[in-house]
């Protein structure tokens, strides 16, 4: 069975690190990008399983790149992360179609778990879908 392509686009290398080396360990083909642009060009070239997207980042922010990403793809898994949220932030993201909701905390390893559990679980309802 093919690994699951997964793209983080998230403007802090450390936390882009160290997300791709934890979600390779659970199997998953990891690819990042550190700003929006560069998130585009993949998601338009390389076709990701799912995108965790960090919401507040320079240039192009992740609603903006959100926004982006349906013109290509309306059904492709995007999950938002971020360490500050908005209500209007959160209802704009939504009604642009994210697939769910991820909080960046202090502790990694419960950050990874829910993760990777929104993933699981939007994989089996994807296969279920086709």
């Amino acid at each position: 069975m093919a690994k699951r392509k997964i793209l983080i686009v998230d403007d802090e290398p450390d936390f882009l690190e160290v997300m791709r080396t934890r979600l390779e360990a659970n199997d998953y083909e990891v690819t990042s990008a550190a700003n929006g642009e560069e998130a585009l060009n993949y998601v338009k070239n390389d076709k990701p399983d799912a995108v965790l997207l960090d919401i507040l980042m320079p240039g192009i922010d992740g609603l903006e790149v959100l926004r982006r990403i349906r013109t290509m793809d309306e059904s492709l898994r995007v999950y938002r992360i971020t360490a500050f949220s908005t209500d209007e932030r959160f209802k704009v993201a939504n009604k642009l179609g994210a697939s769910g909701f991820i909080v960046k905390t202090d502790d990694l390893a419960k950050e990874i778990d829910n993760i990777t559990s929104a993933l699981d679980m939007s994989a089996r309802f994807h296969k279920k879908d086709k």
